[in-house]
């Protein structure tokens, strides 16, 4: 076989690929450099340009050199450290992957983390930073061992993504647990979860910089076999690369670097993603990038130019009393949830749609005997809700407390019991409420992932909810509720309108909705750190799903959208069953496909809004009670509104008894409980349509 020579116009090509490429990591250089000059001036001191200038020359006043070196120039080491960490790991993830949407953040990573961290100091024990470390490249790694071993590996998949976002939720709700239970333990650590480079003075930059160098180098030796990797694997195994091993390393420093990053500053999110992403443009246009050699290290140079750039647009545009509250990470994170909703919108997904249940057909008789076994455990929660104590109660004794004939103790202790009502309705109308949101919206997207909290509907009501709450501290219930549907509102015009452009099937509707649900968990702790710094316990008792302290007044609302819920529900049970059959259905038996589903996601974001401002984010009720309604009665929606509902009330009704009880007197808020439930089942159902 004759082999063509390059021809002359090739290499003039060539070079000057490697002179751009040159030429973009010289102007990303001196981009951070800029940054961090500039980073350097800014602060609530009033140390300027000039005073800085005056450290550096050795003409400075003492206190003006000691702001400088003590804190100026460790907050910038720390930015362009973390920055660098985080752009380097997020690209690592992403080529081993073969997913552009891979990151630390988006793989649990920091999750995992976040946790170890959480149990180390709950344990009691003082760890050194070094220590710290690895606790959190410990977490980091097991938590990207399950979501890469659950999910599988492919070009395009956001498949990994959802494991990651979901593992990461139900992370993130065991570590708040953590939290609320021992306060004193974990002083310090909500604030840190939010991610911040500030410093007092160089100790933490000098013991994280080895690892980050360590890691780098590492990724560099193996950047050959990465590269191999993009060819996919049986074309690496054919150059002679060992797959198995490549990842695995690759992923193991990608988890050392972001351990670094995370103990250094706490999770700043995204940075991972966004950087890999905005060096792909240079990849197709400057073919010395494509290397992986070289592709990472300028990674790691736009990831430091983020979070350099976020910490100073924060500070230019903030007053700097406030800027100093406000976290980077929290920056970086609405940042990245925008990019992850783009991104969403673009990726092809290989996968398709999570498989639908199978047609199942079950007799009246099985429904009517599901529907009695469920009013009957509905019936003995309520009741074990209200009487459950520290003083055990018969129902002997609640007859002669009614008929007025009980003893003195008796009386107090259910006259203290009967306070618990208010609470046990909420608890039970809102897992009713957001069962029936589930169960509408999987029927009309065709979606069996899709639910309120994983499509940021929940995260959108709790984002108004809470705005209103930090604003207008003695809101009434239909005010929390009207602020919590507004917010609910414009989360669901944004997920539904960037998935119906790609079709409801897709799991790019999951994927978009966890990116909202980034977003306004962002603006939400934003809000809790601008309007009330000192009171994290009170933002995390809301943020977890919490029915404490509810009164008659704030289920007044819930029974009035659940009543018109149930009813439009069960009046057009025929068109929820045509609509979760397929596209072409409806419209040949001239059903309005359009109109029809818009009026059921209004309905669901209804329900959902309502039930956030009675009882918090409460999240995978949605998720669990249709699936489980399916699986017992069949997929008739006449027969799976009824059996969803009362799952629904009875699995919040349950999870907050036992997050009241398990471990009184303290108490863990029902949404948490349903989050360490609905994880593993959204697990099991990635899992299960991958088969």
């Amino acid at each position: 076989m004759a082999v063509t020579a390059p021809s002359s116009a090739t290499l003039p090509s060539a070079a000057a690929s490697r002179t751009g490429a040159a030429a973009v990591t010289a102007a990303l250089l001196l981009l951070v450099a800029g940054f961090a000059l500039v980073d350097i001036t800014q602060g609530t001191a009033s140390v300027g340009a000039s005073e800085v200038w005056k450290a550096f020359t050795g003409r400075a006043d003492p206190s003006d050199a000691s702001v400088v070196i003590a804190s100026r120039l460790p907050r910038m080491a720390a930015g362009l450290l973390v920055g660098a960490a985080l752009g380097m790991a997020g690209a690592a993830l992403q080529a081993v992957s073969r997913n552009v949407l891979a990151s630390p953040d988006t793989l649990a990573v920091n999750a995992g983390s976040y946790l170890a961290l959480g149990l180390a100091a709950v344990s009691g024990v003082s760890l050194p930073l070094l220590a710290s470390s690895g606790v959190a490249f410990v977490g980091g790694l097991a938590a990207a061992s399950v979501v890469l071993g659950l999910s599988g590996l492919g070009a395009g998949t956001v498949r990994l993504v959802l494991a990651g976002s979901a593992l990461l939720l139900g992370l993130t709700a065991v570590t708040e647990g953590l939290l609320l239970l021992f306060p004193q333990q974990t002083v310090g650590l909500f604030a840190w979860n939010q991610g911040s480079i500030s410093q007092s003075g160089f100790d933490g930059v000098l013991q994280m910089a080895p690892i980050g160098l360590l890691g780098l180098v590492g990724l560099l030796l193996i950047a050959r076999r990465v590269d191999a990797l993009a060819l996919g694997d049986d074309a690496a195994r054919g150059l002679g690369v060992p797959v198995r091993s490549t990842r695995v390393t690759a992923v193991v420093l990608a988890a050392m670097l972001s351990a670094a990053a995370v103990t250094l500053a706490g999770p700043i999110g995204f940075v991972g993603l966004c950087a890999p992403a905005l060096v792909r443009p240079l990849v197709r246009r400057f073919r010395g990038f494509s290397r992986a050699r070289a592709g990472l290290p300028v990674a790691g140079l736009v990831g430091a130019a983020l979070v350099m750039g976020s910490d100073v647009l924060l500070r230019a545009i903030v007053p700097a009393d406030t800027a100093v509250a406000v976290p980077t990470g929290v920056v970086t994170s609405m940042v990245g949830a925008v990019f992850l909703i783009v991104m969403a919108t673009r990726a092809r997904d290989t996968a398709g749609a999570a498989a639908a249940d199978r047609l199942r057909i079950r007799s009246r008789a099985v429904f009517l005997a599901t529907t009695a076994v469920l009013v009957a455990v509905l019936a003995g929660v309520t009741i074990a809700a209200v009487l459950l104590g520290d003083s055990k109660l018969l129902l002997g004794d609640v007859m002669n407390w009614a008929q007025g004939r009980a003893g003195q103790t008796t009386t107090f202790i259910l006259d203290s019991r009967v306070p618990r009502v208010p609470r046990v309705l909420a608890a039970l109308l809102a897992g009713a409420a957001l069962a029936l949101a589930g169960t509408l919206v999987q029927a009309v997207t065709r979606n069996p992932l899709a639910e309120p909290a994983t499509l940021g509907v929940s995260g959108g009501a709790a984002l108004g909810a809470v705005l209103l709450v930090t604003t207008v501290p003695l809101a009434s219930s239909w005010s929390v509720a009207g602020a919590a549907f507004v917010g609910a509102a414009i989360s669901s015009v944004v997920v539904f309108g960037l998935a119906a452009r790609g079709g409801f099937q897709q799991n790019r509707l999951v994927l978009v909705g966890f990116g909202v649900a980034t977003g306004a968990a962002a603006l939400i702790n934003l809000l809790i750190v601008l309007t009330d710094p000192f009171n994290a316990t009170k933002a995390l008792t809301w943020l977890s799903g919490s029915t404490y302290g509810r009164t008659l007044a704030d289920a007044v609302p819930l029974v009035a959208v659940l009543a018109v819920g149930g009813v439009a529900a069960v009046l057009r049970r025929t068109e929820l069953d045509l609509l979760s059959l397929d596209e072409d259905t409806p419209r040949l038996l001239g059903l309005g496909v359009a109109r029809g589903r818009l009026g059921f996601l209004v309905l669901s974001v209804l329900l959902t809004a309502t039930a956030v401002a009675a009882a918090g984010t409460i999240g995978f009720v949605g998720l669990v009670a249709p699936h489980a309604a399916r699986a017992l009665v069949g997929r008739q929606h006449t027969r799976v509104v009824p059996v969803a509902v009362l799952l629904g009330a009875v699995l919040v009704c349950t999870a907050d008894l036992l997050g009241r009880t398990v471990i009184a007197p303290a108490q863990l808020g029902a949404g948490m409980m349903t989050a360490v439930i609905g994880t593993p089942y959204f697990l099991y159902l990635l899992v299960r349509s991958r088969r």
